[in-house]
C-alpha cells in the first residue's frame, strides 16, 4: 500500500483535510473555510504546503480520496452549496496523483457506519440493531445529507441518495405556518431548507414573524426585523442551548421535532432495523437537548407503524471525522482491481464504493464492532483504533 494518502471531506462551509500515514493512522488534520479559497485546488495546495502536512509526508502523496457534499456523476463536479467547480482528472493531473477517488460525502460517511464503536456514537432510544438489516443515515449541516447501507450477499452497499431534497412534510399547525412562511421565499420547500444551518435561521424568522403577528404590539415590527437580521445559525444554537433566548430554544425544539419526522420517514422507507444514524454539524452539538426534545416521540409517531418504529434504534455520531474512516476504507479497497469472487472490474465510483464494503466472509462489522472488519483487501480497523496525531 502507498502512504501517505490525502483524505478530504468537503462541505458547503468547511473543507477538512488529513493524511493517512499508515493503515488507520490519521495525522495533520486541518479544517479550512471554503469561503477563504477560490477553488478546491487552492485549498488543497494550502493544506499540502502547511508545515504540519509537510512534516507528515505531504510531498509523498500519490493517492487521494475526496468526499464532497454534492452528487458525483462524472468528471465535472459543481458544488450545490458552494461555488467550487472542478474536473476530477484535472485535479489529479495538477497534483501528480496516481489515483484520485471522489465520492459523495454521505457515501463516505455511510461506509464508516458499520465500523463505529460505542465510543463514537450514542443511542437515542429504540432496541438493539438487527444484524445485516438496512441502515439509514442523515445529517444536517450546511445542507441535509441522506444515505444508507443495504446488506447484499457479501457486502454493504451504500445508497446514492439526494433525499435531503424531498418535499418538507409538516406534522402540525405550527409547522404548517412555518411552511407557509418558507413558501414566500421558495417555490419548493425541501426538507433541507429547514433541517440545516440555513434552516435554523429560516425557522427562527418564521417563528419571530408568527410571534409578531400574534402580539400585534406597537413598534414591534422594527424590533423583530432587527433581531431577524442580526442572528445566525451558530448564535441560535448557542443561545438556545444555554437558554438565554426563548425564541432560539423554541427553534431548536421545532428543529428536533422536524428531524424526528424526517428520520422516521427514512426508517420506514428503508426498513432500517439496523438503525438510523445521524451526523452532520448540528445534531452532535445538541447533546442532551435532543434526548429531552420531542425527537423520539415524533420519530415513532407513525400511526399503525408506531410499534415498529419504537424498536428501531437511532444513533448520533460523535466521532469528529467519520468521513475519513469511510474514505480510508474506499481507498484501501481500490488497491484491488476486481470484486472478490466476481471478476467484476471497478469501472466507476459506484463500483468502488460497493467494493469498499465487500467482506471476505459473511461476518459484518455489527458482529465485530470493537475490532474492525475484514475486506477482500485486508483488515480495516474499527475507528477506536484509528489514531489522530
Amino acid at each position: 500500500m502507498s502512504y501517505p494518502k490525502l483524505l478530504a471531506d468537503i462541505g458547503g462551509t468547511n473543507a477538512r483535510f488529513a493524511l493517512e500515514t499508515a493503515q488507520g493512522q490519521i495525522e495533520a488534520v486541518q479544517v479550512l473555510p471554503c469561503a477563504g479559497y477560490a477553488s478546491l485546488s487552492l485549498a488543497m495546495r494550502a493544506y499540502l504546503q502547511d508545515a504540519a502536512s509537510i512534516a507528515a509526508g505531504a510531498a509523498e502523496v500519490r493517492q487521494a480520496g475526496i468526499a464532497i457534499a454534492n452528487p458525483v456523476h462524472d468528471d465535472q463536479v459543481q458544488m450545490t452549496n458552494h461555488h467550487w467547480s472542478f474536473s476530477i482528472t484535472a485535479v489529479q493531473a495538477e497534483f501528480g496523483l496516481d489515483s484520485l477517488i471522489v465520492v459523495n460525502d454521505f457515501t463516505a460517511l455511510a461506509m464508516s457506519l458499520p465500523m463505529l464503536s460505542t465510543a463514537q456514537k450514542y443511542q437515542a432510544g429504540g432496541q438493539p440493531a438487527l444484524p445485516k438489516a438496512a441502515i439509514g443515515l442523515l445529517g444536517a449541516g450546511t445542507g441535509l445529507g441522506v444515505s444508507g447501507l443495504v446488506w447484499t450477499e457479501n457486502a454493504w452497499v451504500p445508497l446514492h441518495s439526494e433525499g435531503g431534497h424531498v418535499s418538507f412534510t409538516p406534522a402540525n399547525a405550527l409547522e404548517i405556518d412555518i411552511l407557509r412562511f418558507a413558501w414566500q421565499e421558495f417555490e419548493h420547500v425541501s426538507a433541507e431548507r429547514l433541517l440545516s444551518g440555513p434552516g435554523l435561521r429560516l425557522i427562527y424568522r418564521a417563528l419571530a414573524a408568527r410571534r409578531q403577528k400574534a402580539t400585534e404590539e406597537t413598534g414591534g415590527t422594527e424590533k423583530a426585523a432587527k433581531a431577524i437580521d442580526d442572528i445566525d445559525a451558530p448564535e441560535i444554537l448557542l443561545r438556545g442551548l444555554d437558554n438565554t433566548c426563548p425564541l432560539c430554544r423554541e427553534v431548536l425544539s421545532v428543529f428536533c421535532d422536524m428531524l424526528g419526522t424526517m428520520a422516521g420517514n427514512l426508517a420506514v422507507t428503508l426498513g432500517a432495523r439496523g438503525g438510523i444514524y445521524i451526523g452532520g454539524g448540528i445534531v452532535p452539538r445538541l447533546g442532551d437537548f435532543l434526548l429531552r426534545s420531542g425527537f423520539r416521540q415524533r420519530f415513532e409517531q407513525k400511526g399503525r407503524f408506531s410499534a415498529y418504529l419504537a424498536e428501531v434504534p437511532v444513533y448520533v455520531i460523535t466521532e469528529a471525522y467519520p468521513a475519513f474512516i469511510g474514505l480510508s476504507a474506499i481507498l484501501t479497497a481500490t488497491e484491488k482491481s476486481v470484486l472478490p469472487g466476481t471478476g467484476a472490474d471497478l469501472t466507476d465510483i459506484a463500483d468502488v464504493a460497493v467494493y469498499a464494503s465487500t467482506l471476505a466472509d459473511t461476518r459484518t462489522a455489527h458482529d465485530l464492532p470493537e475490532h474492525g472488519m475484514v475486506t477482500g483487501s485486508g483488515f480495516i480497523p474499527a475507528t477506536a483504533s484509528i489514531r489522530y496525531t
